[in-house]
This record gives C-alpha cells, structure tokens and sequence, in this order.
C-alpha cells in the first residue's frame, strides 16, 4: 500500500462518534478522523513494516496517521534526528505514548533518548522521556537490572513538575521499572517512598499510586511466582 491508499483507508474508517468521545480523554479532535486503537493496529499488521511509507505517514499531521506510522515503523532505521523531530511535535499523550512505546523504546537509541528528553522543558517531550523509560522496561528483555537504576534516580530528580502529562509519565515509569523483577521491585518502592517525602503534590502523587500497585498482592505473588520460576531453571 502506498500513501495514497493507506490515507483512503484511514478516511473509510473514520468514525465521528469516536472523535466526540476523544476529548473525555484529553485528546485534541481538530484533525483527528476517530479510528480506534484496534482498527489501526491491524491495519499496521496488513501493511507490515515499512520505514519509508511511516514517515510520509507522520507528514500528514493526521493523529491516527501518526499512530499508524509508529506501527509500522522500522526500529533499526530510525535514526536519532528522527526522533527529535517526532517528539518536537508532540501535541497529545496518544500520540506520544504510541510512537515511544511502539517505536522509539525498541530503537538503538532509546536510553539516550530517554535520559536527555526527560529533563526537556517541553511538556510532552519530557513525558516523552518517562514513556520510552517504561517502554524499555517492557520490552527490552536483555537489559540488566542495574541499566534501570538512572532511570529511577532520574525519575525522583524530576518529580517534582506539577504538569499533568509529565507527572503521569514519571509514575508510568516507575511502576513499569518497579514491576519488571523482584529487585527493581524493592528498589522502585524505595525510590517511591522518597519521592513521597518531598514537599511536592506531584511527587506525593506520583510515589503513592506507584505504591499502591508496587506493593499489591497481585504484583508481589507475580514476582514471586517469577522468581521461583528462575530458580527452578
């Protein structure tokens, strides 16, 4: 499929009675066409990789088109501009979080990405940041525990912003490092029990929802079952 047939396809799909409902979730409508997140999961499954086809996608400005083009973006061949580009124009956590989740947080460039975006001033940038911190501790399966511990250093250093979707990605990243194995466990409820002691609503809110999920009994018998798997090897 080419741009022109993939920007038809889009247009079929259109659904306005999904626009209307975007707005209850902090989502911008102007140019938005309405297409659901499972709609455009498979569409990216029946065009398959294509890094060429993703940035004429992201040209488009269209928000469903952007999410599209993370989909089917290649990982290896995005390159470091790129994603300063990308994240410059971030203007939603949808758009945001699909590209950093999807794409960025399975790229070469990740970690660095991530430290540096996460102390931007630009708000969705810095969100940016957290994400592609949560991200990798999803799904880059090879890094060690050790890798994350800047990243929760990092995390209480910038607790403090009060902005809405900076805030919901430094927690995102919290409790998505602090689920990823018993250590980091122990280590992110540490983190969060500092990040609580600042004089801060943002840090206090950040460390007690982490908290809560840290230390549920649905997390903790997870690890655990976890590690008695390893162990057995």
């Amino acid at each position: 499929m080419d741009l022109k047939d993939v920007i038809a396809e889009l247009r079929r799909m259109a659904d306005p009675s999904v626009v209307i409902g975007l707005s209850r979730f902090g989502l911008p409508t102007e140019k938005a066409l309405g297409i659901t997140a499972p709609k455009l999961r498979a569409l990216a499954k029946k065009i398959g990789k294509d890094q060429a086809l993703s940035l004429q996608l992201w040209r488009t400005g269209i928000p469903e088109s952007r999410v599209l083009a993370a989909l089917v973006g290649d990982p290896d061949a995005v390159s470091k501009r790129q994603m300063s580009q990308w994240a410059g124009k971030f203007d939603s956590w949808g758009v945001c979080d699909a590209c950093c989740v999807v794409l960025f947080a399975n790229t070469p460039h990740a970690m660095e990405m991530a430290f540096r975006w996460s102390r931007d001033r630009r708000e969705f940038v810095k969100r940016a940041g957290f994400v592609l911190m949560a991200g990798m501790a999803v799904h880059q399966k090879d890094l060690r525990d050790r890798e994350f511990i800047p990243m929760l250093k990092r995390i209480q250093a910038e607790s403090e912003d009060e902005r809405w979707f900076a805030k919901k990605g430094a927690n995102w990243a919290l409790r998505q490092i602090g689920k990823r194995t018993p250590e980091l466990n122990v280590l992110a409820i540490e983190t969060a029990t500092k990040i609580r002691s600042l004089n801060s609503s943002a840090a206090k809110w950040i460390a007690s929802d982490a908290l809560r999920e840290l230390q549920s009994d649905a997390v903790q018998n997870r690890l655990k079952a976890k590690l008695k798997r390893l162990k057995s090897r």
